[in-house]
C-alpha cells in the first residue's frame, strides 16, 4: 500500500458541468510523487477542466480529494502557490522581454532576488542571448521553453502541463521532454496532457479520458496488455487499394478496428479466434502481406474511442 505522503494527487468522483453539458463525470485518479503522469484524450474530453479543478482554479460540482495534501475545495489558495501550471496557450506578456517576464513572475511569487532567479532560469533553460528579446517575437519552441521556465521558477512541488508541445517542431518536443525527465529525476511530480502517442510512452503511467470519463489507466505496457486486442498488420504488395480493403474489413464480425498506419492497415479484434476467422479469406488474397503484430498504444486508444462513442451517444 502506498503511503499517503507518496500520493500527490488523490481525487474521487469529480464532476463538472457547464450549463446542461457535463464535461467531467465521476472522475477519480491518483498520481504518485516523482511520477510523470500522462493525461490523454481528444479535444473536449475534459482534460483541461480536470487540471483546473486539481489546482484550485475551478470548484467541482461533486466529488472530493486532495492535491499536495490540500483539499481541492477548501484549500485552493495553498495549492495555487505550490503548483506550476503551463496552459495550452502562451500566457506570458508578449510585449515584455524574456528577462522581464521571468523577473515579473519571480516578484509575483515573492522571491527574494527576482533578477538573480530570472538569470538562473535563463541559464538553466538555454535562453542565453535571448534575454532582451520580446517574448511575442519568439518561435513556438522558444516560447514553450520560456513558459516552462516561468512555471518552474518558484520551485513548485507539482507541474501541470496542458498540451505543452502542441504546434512545436519535433526537435523542440524532444528537448522539452528531456527537460521534463530531468525535473522528474529531481523529485518533481508532473501531470502532462498530450495528443502524441510517443509522448504518452515517455510517461511512467497514463490515463485516457473521453467524454469526461477515464476509460483506462496504468503503466503503458499494462494498458496495452489489458486491452486484450489481437492485431494484424496488412501491406499491399501490388497496389491493392487499402482504403477499399479497410472498408470491407470493418464490416466483418470479429473485426473491432481497422486503422491506416502509413502504407499499411492495423486490423484488430478483441476475440483472437473470431478475428482469425474473419480475415482468413483475405489472407489468401494475392497482393496482400499479412503479419501478426503487437497492438500499439494508438491501436488501444482508437479502439477505446470507438466503444466510448457507442456508449455515450
Amino acid at each position: 500500500m502506498t503511503a499517503a505522503a507518496d500520493i500527490v494527487i488523490d481525487v474521487h468522483g469529480l464532476t463538472k458541468s457547464y450549463g446542461d453539458r457535463q464535461v467531467v463525470r465521476d472522475l477519480s485518479m491518483q498520481v504518485k510523487r516523482g511520477t510523470i503522469y500522462g493525461f490523454l484524450g481528444p479535444n473536449g474530453s475534459g482534460k483541461t477542466t480536470t487540471i483546473r479543478m486539481l489546482c484550485g482554479l475551478l470548484t467541482p460540482d461533486a466529488g472530493h480529494g486532495t492535491c499536495l495534501g490540500y483539499d481541492i475545495r477548501t484549500e485552493a489558495a495553498q495549492i495555487k502557490t505550490r503548483v506550476g501550471y503551463m496552459t495550452q496557450h502562451f500566457s506570458l506578456y508578449d510585449d515584455l522581454s524574456v528577462r522581464e517576464n521571468l523577473e515579473f513572475v519571480a516578484r509575483i511569487y515573492g522571491m527574494p532576488r527576482p533578477a538573480a532567479a530570472a538569470k538562473a532560469a535563463i541559464a538553466r533553460l538555454g535562453l542565453q542571448g535571448r534575454e532582451e528579446q520580446v517574448a511575442g517575437k519568439l518561435s513556438g519552441g522558444w516560447k514553450q521553453r520560456l513558459a516552462l521556465g516561468a512555471c518552474t521558477l518558484p520551485n513548485p512541488q507539482l507541474l501541470l502541463l496542458d498540451e505543452p508541445t502542441a504546434g512545436v517542431d519535433p526537435k523542440a518536443r524532444r528537448d522539452f521532454w528531456a527537460e521534463i525527465h530531468e525535473l522528474a529525476a529531481r523529485g518533481l511530480t508532473v501531470l502532462v496532457s498530450t495528443h502524441y502517442m510517443d509522448e504518452a510512452e515517455r510517461c511512467r503511467e497514463i490515463a485516457y479520458i473521453a467524454f469526461g470519463e477515464v476509460l483506462t489507466r496504468g503503466p503503458v505496457n499494462e494498458v496495452i496488455a489489458n486491452s486484450h486486442l489481437a492485431t494484424f498488420t496488412v501491406n499491399s504488395t501490388d497496389g491493392e487499394n487499402l482504403s477499399r480493403l479497410g472498408d470491407e474489413l470493418k464490416a466483418l464480425a470479429g473485426v473491432a478496428m481497422v486503422a491506416p498506419f502509413g502504407a499499411s492497415l492495423h486490423v484488430s479484434g478483441r476475440d483472437g479466434a473470431a478475428l482469425e476467422a474473419a480475415i482468413a479469406p483475405y489472407r489468401e488474397r494475392p497482393g496482400l502481406d499479412w503479419e501478426r503484430s503487437s497492438p500499439t498504444l494508438e491501436d488501444v486508444f482508437i479502439d477505446l474511442m470507438g466503444r466510448a462513442k457507442d456508449q455515450f451517444q
